[in-house]
């Protein structure tokens, strides 16, 4: 677990197949007005064993839920990106929440077959892929454009993740125990209006897992009273485009709820 600076507790929550170390180049951005706690989810790379298989979304948002507990810690600000946006949701929807920012989240869609077989096999390709090319990769991160390529799902600009971020990101893939478990699941994110906090959804504009007239629009009438914002030139996981945009994002939040200095810049577009 990570956990830097002081202030208002914030806890920044990665997606399936990520990890901690995911949020790196966010954190000292973000860490200089919050306490920072960046935790590593059940099943994933790092994080707690998951005692009960098939493990659920549902045994993820317990577990993080936990995690809080364990650390004294009752309302916080959450923060999350796709799984972790999902998790920061349900953690709201049971009073943990002072705000949510929820960058992409996960569970906004229909139970329709041919979707949910299209998202299971783009990341279970992932897996597979990555377990095939590990040996080779070190190599392969060298390349700018390889790094681009092998990140398009998830990222406009790969070639700006560094060769060493990349093999972090490939581990934390590999290690990841429970993918399979999530996507096997029809769970799906429940409406929640009104929030019992304040909520802004920010999704990525070129976010080819999700895309943003889609899932965002879906998202928009499970909680209508969401503010809702486009994060340009960035992909489904932003941290890896633009990290200081998705701290300006966060501490837009954060900031407007604390009664704090809102003077960074706007860090989207309202859609």
């Amino acid at each position: 677990m990570l956990r830097q600076g002081q202030g208002e507790p914030l806890v920044l929550l990665h997606g399936v197949l990520c990890a901690e170390r995911v949020w790196n180049r966010v954190v000292p951005l973000v860490a200089t007005h919050h306490d920072v706690i960046v935790p590593t989810a059940l099943g994933h790379n790092g994080g707690p064993a998951a005692r009960v298989r098939p493990a659920s979304i549902e045994h993820v948002i317990d577990d993080m839920e936990r995690q809080l507990d364990e650390l004294g810690l009752d309302k916080v600000h959450l923060a999350g990106n796709s799984m972790g946006g999902w998790i920061a949701i349900e953690l709201a929807r049971r009073g943990r929440a002072l705000t949510v920012c929820a960058l992409s989240p996960a569970g906004a869609w229909d139970v329709d077959w041919d979707d949910t077989r299209r998202r299971s096999k783009v990341l279970s390709t992932t897996v597979r892929d990555t377990r095939r090319s590990r040996a080779m990769l070190p190599l392969l991160a060298r390349s700018k454009r390889l790094r681009h390529w092998i990140l398009r799902d998830i990222a406009v600009h790969g070639e700006r993740v560094s060769p060493a971020e990349l093999l972090a990101l490939a581990d934390d893939t590999i290690g990841c125990e429970i993918v399979e478990d999530l996507l096997a699941t029809d769970a799906q994110l429940a409406p929640l209006d009104p929030p019992p906090c304040p909520v802004t959804l920010a999704w990525s504009g070129q976010d080819r897992l999700f895309p943003v007239d889609v899932y965002g629009s879906h998202a928009r009438e499970l909680i209508p009273r969401a503010s809702f914002i486009v994060l340009d030139d960035v992909g489904h996981v932003p941290m890896l485009d633009d990290p200081q945009l998705v701290a300006q994002t966060i501490l837009a939040v954060t900031a407007a709820n604390s009664h704090r200095d809102t003077a960074e810049v706007s860090p989207g577009h309202d859609s």
